[in-house]
């Protein structure tokens, strides 16, 4: 059993680290392997709607986002880490996710996770935005014992911001909780529900 996790910040140890790690840490000591994937500080192409991801499964950009569809295939569940910008994720990641949820085929029922690092504000917007790419892939979103976020303007203050920290160790022993209930329900016998497909309704007559 493993979880991805993507570090979302442009500062590659920095406070969204810091809280990410803290998640790898508990799904590790609950039996999940982790690995951690640093988006970088290049850009990140928006997608163009060129439909090329439509014919060959594969974006036209090579930036990382393949490499993570990729990634995606071994694993049994998805943590999203973002800092803060202007009460949204960062522009680079939500081009990232833009794209990844278009190409990857290996996200339905996986559970997921939105974590958000700020100073003071605007945690639970951005989280709010990244779950809505999680819930149209048909992916659980996972919950700990307060919103998925921690404070502080350094490493260092976010490691004394004890909830946070405490809601990252929990939202980590939920998820390797919840990816072993689905495999041990798939060992039963219990199969993956096959969704309807087909019908689109344009609102417009």
């Amino acid at each position: 059993m493993k979880v991805l996790l993507i570090n979302g910040s442009p500062h590659e140890n920095g406070c969204t680290y810091t809280a990410l790690s803290e998640v790898s840490a508990s799904l590790n000591e609950n039996g999940v392997d982790t690995e951690i994937v640093w988006i970088g500080n290049k850009s990140i192409h928006g997608c163009i709607a060129c439909g090329g991801c439509a014919k060959t499964g594969r974006c036209v950009f090579d930036d990382g986002v393949n490499e993570i569809s990729d990634k995606m295939a071994d694993c049994d569940g998805l943590v999203v880490g973002t800092p803060v910008y202007y009460a949204s994720p960062n522009g680079a990641l939500y081009s990232l996710l833009d794209r990844l949820f278009g190409i990857c085929p290996s996200l339905a029922h996986k559970p997921a996770a939105a974590v958000a690092s700020a100073r003071r504000g605007g945690t639970t917007a951005a989280i709010d935005g990244l779950n809505k790419y999680f819930t149209i892939r048909q992916m659980p979103v996972v919950a700990s014992t307060y919103w998925n976020n921690v404070h502080g303007n350094t490493p260092e203050e976010v490691k004394k911001d004890l909830e946070g920290m405490q809601t990252m160790r929990n939202l980590g022993k939920n998820m390797a909780w919840l990816i072993k209930c689905i495999d041990a329900g798939q060992k039963a016998g219990i199969e993956i529900p096959a969704a309807e497909t087909g019908a689109k309704t344009n609102f417009i007559r």
